[in-house]
């Protein structure tokens, strides 16, 4: 004969396990519920895609020390700092690619940030030569740069643009070392940037939101730099 606390003890244990089943049951429902609820939500159409467009990159080639004008249909947002990160982006894929004319490892992760705010008054300007007798102007103003956080991410909506662009460390450490591979990366960023946003008319160079001194040892990145003189006139063809 069973004892009659384990028949009581049966009878909660069978009534725990209803209860514990009818709960699953009723969680069960809710989360199929859910489930159909978020597909009949969800987008029938695909998120907007910015538009493809003709850009223009200043393409540094290391044989001959010249810059050569590729035209690319890219996808370019239309807001000014994300179009010249964009373009600056696919300028370096081009540089990591194996066979690179101008190789420089990182690709486009490597720019981290484009500001563009106003220009700047600026004194007289230096003008070293490349190998290939190219001149290209460098100003001489030595004003400290703002990191990013400091900076206003507002475009300025009227006269010429300096635009700061933010570079990863990894990209500045493994950079080859020398004077005109270091100064045709520099130029060829500040050719492009202009190239595709004529208002830009002086970069200056952040690395990791910091002033860096050079690359590896060579061009300066603590200058202003012109924009506009870093595109030989005779390499832009319509």
């Amino acid at each position: 004969m069973i004892p009659r606390y384990q028949k009581i003890l049966f009878g909660l244990l069978l009534a725990a396990s209803v209860a514990m089943g009818a709960t699953l049951w009723h969680l069960r429902q809710r989360a199929h519920e859910r489930l159909i609820a978020g597909q009949d939500s969800a987008p029938t159409s695909a998120p907007d895609v910015a538009p493809a467009e003709q850009a223009t990159l200043l393409v540094a080639n290391d044989s001959n020390g010249a810059m050569l004008t590729q035209f690319l249909s890219l996808p370019l947002p239309a807001d000014p700092g994300a179009r010249a990160r964009a373009v600056l982006g696919k300028l370096l894929d081009l540089y990591a690619a194996p066979d690179a004319a101008h190789p420089v490892p990182g690709g486009a992760s490597s720019v981290t940030q484009v500001f563009l705010l106003p220009a700047t008054e600026l004194g007289a300007a230096a003008k070293p030569k490349l190998a290939d007798s190219k001149t290209v102007v460098i100003l001489s103003g030595e004003s400290s740069a703002t990191p990013p956080a400091a900076l206003s991410q507002q475009t300025p909506q009227f006269g010429p643009q300096m635009a700061v662009v933010n570079l990863s460390g990894t990209f500045a450490a493994s950079h080859p070392s020398g004077i005109e591979t270091e100064m045709l990366t520099v130029l060829s960023i500040c050719g492009t940037l202009h190239a595709n946003l004529p208002r830009v008319t002086q970069v200056r160079f952040l690395v990791d939101g910091a002033q860096r001194a050079t690359f590896a040892g060579h061009a300066d990145l603590t200058r202003t730099y012109l924009a506009a003189d870093a595109i030989p006139a005779e390499e832009i063809r319509p």
